[in-house]
């Protein structure tokens, strides 16, 4: 089950576990939209995988199965793609 992890690595931008707005790897590193596109052209910084879209937990599901607290971001953002 995915983690649905709460932040942006990148920007500590808020990711709801419930928004369209999420992008993951497949390690499931999680960047918001902007950072995403605009700061790693689609490409994890991690690994080198692919960022697709993070699919949303229904809201009627997050109580059974919650999201992820932890706050996984790296100290000073991400490097631009190169």
């Amino acid at each position: 089950m995915l983690e649905l992890r709460p932040f942006c690595e990148c920007c500590a931008t808020p990711l709801a576990p419930t928004a369209g707005t999420a992008f993951i790897c497949s390690f499931e590193c999680t960047y918001c939209a902007r950072c995403a596109a605009q700061v790693l052209g689609g490409r994890c910084p991690n690994c080198g995988g692919e960022l697709t879209p993070r699919p949303a937990r229904p809201a009627r599901l997050l109580e059974q199965y919650p999201a992820s607290t932890e706050r996984i971001v790296k100290a000073g953002g991400c490097a631009p793609a190169a």
